[in-house]
């Protein structure tokens, strides 16, 4: 015993005495079976997630594979989900180290006895295997290793389970005695070695995304370990960066034997049903220290042109948290890092944790609340700050940019009644002085920083054109023939107040034109 344990029992008894009690061993401790409900269907309460889990057992599982050399870097790790509307079937299967059939029954009955605490594993609790308990009728896990020469298989029957949950209380050994069933089959027709977990009569949820192959495709591209699509250009500069910190384990993850894989949703241009195109430009990564001065993240930011939220079928918005390249959380656990929590749907990025202090916690939908994750939110603050700075800048920028494109049109009517021919001295001095005003406007927008050399060059050449095309019709008059040419001189005064009031009258300028235009074809037949 350490002199600092003896110290603590020092003190304990020490204030025991002073209180007047002595110390009692605890002769029971009991652990009920509703501990089976908090640690699965409880814990998982987004059905979706438990693609996850079993995906994230699957990566480790291969991982193993890697490390015992059952698997070369050239072999694919690979993952098949199938999924049968007609049985409500799901069945994942991974071609990992598997489980020899010897410690199948100790390590698939075990409860939050994970042998890999302490290791770079992504999963630790040993919970993550129960997640589907919730979502269907029977749960099936099945095993072998290249040595064995039958499967092991442990069947949990869920609405026994459930049945029994709502019973009188009991130990959890003798719960799970009494709805899991342990067996071996002959291998058959299985893999040489594998590990699988079926799902048979999954639960029909309101949106039944849980056997809607798309859904589940566009889920696990955002938190799976998936590669990036081969036509997405920043896709290897990312991955080296990465690499020789993070654990990609990337899958080769094929739903009802597509023959594309999933992939990572990021692609150089998103166009999203009913939102303009987002292009991506530019990638900024960096990376952020731990308290101990180590390497304890690195984030990659792809910065776009900024023209408002990102939708959520684009599946890329927000800065998002990644532990041994799977997604904790969602698009919003980094929100509040924003001087406007709704830039952070503007952002798309990634943190990847590299810090074994930075723990998730036990669903996975955060970290554990510690001194190590919040060093790390508190350096990921510049880096959200700097978002909304480019969030701001495109907004102002925008706005500048819709005051020009207002004014050029000014400008363009003013040089399309001019045109005409049809209106007097007096009018005609009214429209140049608003074609000098709007572009004066523009001038002025045209110095705001936020517009770089290039947007000042393409607008000025706009603008100059416009410019010259109002000079010219300053200096000659209405462009080709004179269409009042035909009119005497108090006829063509009256006419030309006539339009006077028609322009002076009308709703617009747009309107007026129309309607001056139409007398001025009637004239010329």
């Amino acid at each position: 015993m350490t002199t600092e344990a003896t110290s603590r029992m020092s003190r304990s008894a020490l204030l025991a005495a002073k209180a007047g009690g002595h110390d009692e061993p605890l002769e029971e401790i009991i652990i009920g079976r509703d501990v089976l409900e908090l640690v699965s269907s409880a814990m998982y309460i987004d059905p979706m997630t438990i693609y996850r889990e079993y995906v994230q057992n699957s990566a480790d599982a291969i991982d193993d594979a890697r490390n015992c050399g059952l698997l070369s870097g050239d072999d694919a790790g690979k993952v098949s989900i199938s999924i049968d509307p007609a049985t409500r079937t799901i069945r994942i299967r991974d071609n990992g180290a598997g489980l020899s059939n010897a410690d199948f029954p100790r390590k698939m009955a075990a409860l939050g006895a994970s042998g890999k605490r302490g290791t770079t594993a992504r999963g630790f609790r040993g919970v993550g295997r129960l997640a589907g308990l919730g979502y269907a009728q029977e749960l099936v896990f099945r095993s072998k290793t290249a040595s064995d020469t039958s499967v092991a298989e442990l069947t949990w029957d869920c609405r026994r389970l459930k049945s029994a949950l709502r019973e009188s209380d009991g130990d959890i050994q003798s719960l799970i005695r009494s709805v899991a069933t342990l067996r071996k089959t002959p291998a058959g027709d299985y893999p040489e070695r594998f590990f699988e977990v079926e799902l048979r009569g999954v639960v029909r949820l309101r949106s039944d995304k849980l056997m809607n192959p798309a859904a589940v495709d566009e889920y696990l591209g955002q938190v799976a370990p998936v590669p990036f699509a081969p036509e997405f250009s920043f896709a290897q500069e990312i991955r080296n960066a990465l690499a020789p910190v993070v654990a990609l384990g990337e899958l080769e993850i094929r739903i009802d034997g597509s023959d594309r894989p999933v992939f990572r949703p990021h692609r150089d241009i998103l166009t999203p049903v009913g939102h303009p195109a987002i292009h991506f430009s530019r990638l900024a990564l960096s990376t952020i220290s731990s308290i101990d001065g180590d390497l304890a993240a690195v984030v990659w930011v792809l910065h776009h042109n900024y023209e408002g939220a990102l939708p959520n079928g684009a599946g890329v918005k927000g800065l998002r948290l990644r532990a041994g390249n799977v997604q904790i959380g969602d698009n919003n656990l980094l929100e509040e890092l924003f001087p406007e929590m709704r830039f952070n749907s503007w952002a798309v990025g990634e943190i990847h944790v590299v810090d074994r202090k930075i723990v998730p916690n036990g669903r996975r939908d955060h970290f554990e609340q510690n001194a190590h994750y919040h060093n790390l939110t508190n350096q990921l603050s510049p880096t959200a700050r700097e978002i909304a700075h480019l969030c701001r800048t495109s907004s102002i920028k925008r706005n500048w940019l819709r005051e020009i494109e207002l004014q050029k049109t000014v400008v363009e009517e003013v040089v399309d009644v001019l045109s005409q021919g049809a209106i007097g001295q007096t009018e005609r001095a009214r429209h140049e002085a608003r074609a000098e005003d709007s572009l004066s406007r523009i001038d002025k927008a045209l110095q705001q920083k936020v517009f770089v050399a290039e947007d000042v060059a393409n607008q000025s050449a706009e603008v100059e054109s416009l410019r010259g095309r109002l000079e010219a019709l300053r200096d000659v008059g209405p462009g080709g023939q004179d269409p009042l040419a035909s009119l005497e001189n108090s006829q063509r005064k009256s006419f030309e107040h006539f339009c006077d009031l028609i322009y002076q009258c009308s709703p617009s300028t747009a309107a007026a034109k129309t309607l001056v235009d139409k007398i001025l074809a009637k004239l010329s037949q």
